[in-house]
């Protein structure tokens, strides 16, 4: 396997660890509105996220950095072609961000009331996006000889890109209200547990037509596999979170999402962006892909820098693992 190779897997695994983790928080995000019923109950929900949001997004910032060093055409067709909704991302997780850390600053309920609505929408809005950018990635964007995007954003607004879309947020919202379930007592805990199940039947039929509409359009032996562990894993998710096993329904929603984000890899593979209007003019592994100079410099420098990231989130999710409810919530228990 040539090194290009490797990173184009490396990139995959940065992309699928994002959205499993970043996947949850913005479903949390979304449930302050579908599931809370007081402000108390929103703040219980922010805080189970609270802890380890911040370090959810170095996934991504990882993934864009190795994408840029790595894949440097690819880095610059994706992020000047999806330019316009690439932006609203980043707009996104930078207002979150500051709700996250103003919203309790002030006491004023219209102060913490205006915050919690823009977790709210921000956590919606890249969720929908992801799947509309990944969408696009997968089906293939306008790229002419020049290796260039010379497409516009309503080309970016097809159908199955926008079913992508509505996958992601319904899968991110479920494997969000799988992990409130996990990490919750008391009422909310059994609220989160029929809202897990009634979200999780509309992502079933999405996902199910998404990823078969992927492997009839693109699909072999391989994505094929990964399809139906998507599926088979989404179904127990279903299965366990109704008999309250929360710890087995979170593990598979997150099966669901690696599973389902490693077809779409493994269906793009060996391209990194298809060319819709002449398939010579696709970006590769190849001819998308830094000096192995560069690649083997990295590879070294991943090898040393990922366990210790590894290790380091993994003891953040240890020391919080602890289940929280309203009682738990100063003002609540006074």
């Amino acid at each position: 396997m040539e090194l290009h190779d490797v990173w184009f897997v490396l990139i995959a695994v940065l992309w699928i660890g994002y959205f499993f983790l970043e996947g949850f928080d913005f479903g949390v995000g979304v449930l302050t509105k579908l599931l809370a019923r007081d402000r108390t109950e929103k703040r219980v929900l922010i805080n189970t996220i609270g802890p380890v949001w911040d370090g959810n997004e170095v996934w991504l910032l990882t993934a864009g950095g190795a994408t840029f060093a790595a894949f440097p055409e690819w880095y610059a067709t994706l992020f000047s072609g999806f330019y316009l909704p690439l932006l609203v991302i980043l707009v996104c997780l930078i207002v979150r961000g500051v709700a996250f850390e103003y919203r309790a600053k002030r006491p004023e309920e219209n102060w913490q009331r205006n915050w919690e609505t823009a977790i709210f929408w921000c956590s919606l809005i890249p969720a929908f996006l992801w799947g509309v950018a990944f969408g696009n990635i997968t089906r293939g964007v306008k790229i002419d000889a020049h290796l260039e995007y010379v497409g516009g954003l309503g080309d970016l607004l097809n159908p199955y890109a926008l079913l992508g879309g509505l996958v992601t947020l319904s899968l991110f919202t479920f494997h969000g209200a799988v992990f409130v379930g996990l990490k919750t007592v008391g009422d909310i805990r059994e609220r989160a547990r029929a809202t897990a199940l009634r979200v999780g039947l509309v992502t079933a039929v999405l996902a199910l037509v998404f990823l078969g509409w992927t492997q009839a359009d693109k699909g072999d032996g391989t994505s094929l596999v990964a399809l139906v562990v998507a599926v088979a894993a989404l179904l127990g998710a279903l299965a366990t979170a109704r008999a309250g096993r929360e710890g087995w329904a979170f593990a598979l929603s997150g099966l669901t999402i690696v599973a389902a984000v490693s077809m779409l890899f493994l269906t793009l593979f060996p391209n990194v962006m298809p060319s819709t209007l002449n398939e010579q003019w696709s970006l590769t592994v190849t001819n998308a892909s830094s000096s192995a100079y560069t690649l083997k410099i990295m590879t070294w420098l991943a090898a040393i820098a990922t366990p210790l990231v590894l290790l380091y989130q993994g003891w953040t999710y240890w020391v919080f693992r602890k289940r929280i409810g309203t009682q738990h919530i100063a003002d609540a228990a006074h």
